[in-house]
């Protein structure tokens, strides 16, 4: 080989190793210098100016060259999807590009809270998805859509199987009730139908015993037995006479102590004037709640009062002598710290 072709072939070795060197660099390194998952959130009201603008506050210096002119031989700004894309974690400009245009987002985990009313419910969820408070809040209320899945505002809350799920941050206020729906058929297996069945309870009706018992204790151990208290009492037709559904009624959920003067409110959530269950959950329980129903505690109590040491606590009885014995103490002790 002569010395003019070895020149040649050094230059064309050297231009094809700056041609690899530089496609790399534009296209299939990491577009963020962020190690860690990070995302970017595309609105409906994007256009292609305001998306590059979101991009570059993550974007790695100068990696904007090579996704701008991918997203421009992929018309993407004909294409812009709304959705929450990783843009971290080693993520390449190439594929970040693609995923946009094909509106390929990355999952949210979902955590469905326990909160206590549907407005609480609504903002918790808007932090998580694309859809504000307000928007989700006026689907919940929207009677005519809830008849679609056998609900009401009262009973809505029943959907809302409290866990964490994968789904797209845009998802629609709709689509994310057709989802809580399939997940609530899911989780009421025969075998806890059957339970609930065995207590006298619908599905929806333990779900709402479950909600008082989520307020009554955070105890875990207890849970059972104030499910069984609550359960004994339905079975003799005695008022439940649950403290936190006149919280719910009153929709004052800071009460540290419950008055005597309180127990008057008229709504059909005040279990001390109202026979058997309120007409619907009075918060999203936790899954420990609901399998307290449904795996509750057999026993003779009918009542129970929480303890004076202020340990969190309860003391059952089965006669209402025992109990005013209780309470008396407990009242003491609330008097003696000032408690109102």
């Amino acid at each position: 080989m002569t010395t003019q072709k070895k020149k040649r072939l050094y230059i064309s070795c050297g231009i094809g190793v700056v041609f690899v060197v530089l496609f790399y660099w534009l296209f299939l390194s990491s577009f963020s210098s962020s190690s860690k998952a990070s995302f970017v959130k595309i609105d409906k009201d994007d256009n292609i100016d305001s998306v590059y603008v979101k991009l570059e506050k993550v974007a790695k210096p100068r990696q904007m060259v090579g996704l701008k002119l991918v997203c421009t031989l992929l018309n993407y700004s004909g294409h812009i999807h709304t959705g929450r894309y990783a843009t971290g974690e080693g993520v390449s400009t190439l594929s970040l590009a693609r995923n946009l245009r094909g509106g390929r987002q990355a999952t949210v985990k979902l955590v469905i809270p326990v909160v206590h009313t549907l407005s609480d419910l609504a903002g918790r969820l808007s932090n998580q998805l694309q859809y504000d408070s307000l928007t989700l809040n006026r689907v919940f209320h929207d009677a005519h859509l809830l008849r679609e899945y056998g609900v009401d505002t009262t009973t809505l809350a029943c959907l809302f199987i409290p866990n964490t799920y994968e789904v797209y941050w845009n998802i629609t206020p709709e689509k994310l009730l057709d989802r809580m729906q399939k997940e609530q058929k899911e989780y009421w297996t025969n075998t806890r139908i059957r339970k609930a069945k065995e207590a006298g309870l619908t599905p929806n009706e333990a779900y709402t015993l479950a909600s008082i018992v989520e307020q009554e204790s955070t105890n875990p151990d207890e849970r059972p037995m104030i499910a069984g208290m609550y359960i004994n009492r339905l079975h003799k037709n005695m008022r439940l006479q649950a403290d936190p559904t006149v919280k719910f009624a009153l929709q004052n959920f800071t009460l540290r102590r419950i008055m005597k003067n309180h127990l008057s409110v008229d709504s059909p959530y005040n279990t001390y004037r109202n026979a058997g269950l309120p007409p619907g959950p009075i918060c999203i329980p936790s899954l420990d709640a609901i399998e307290a129903v449904l795996n509750y505690t057999h026993h003779d109590y009918l009542y129970m009062c929480a303890k004076a040491d202020f340990s969190g606590k309860h003391s059952f009885a089965v006669t209402y002598e025992e109990h005013l014995k209780n309470a008396h103490d407990y009242a003491e002790e609330l008097n003696k710290r000032g408690v109102k």
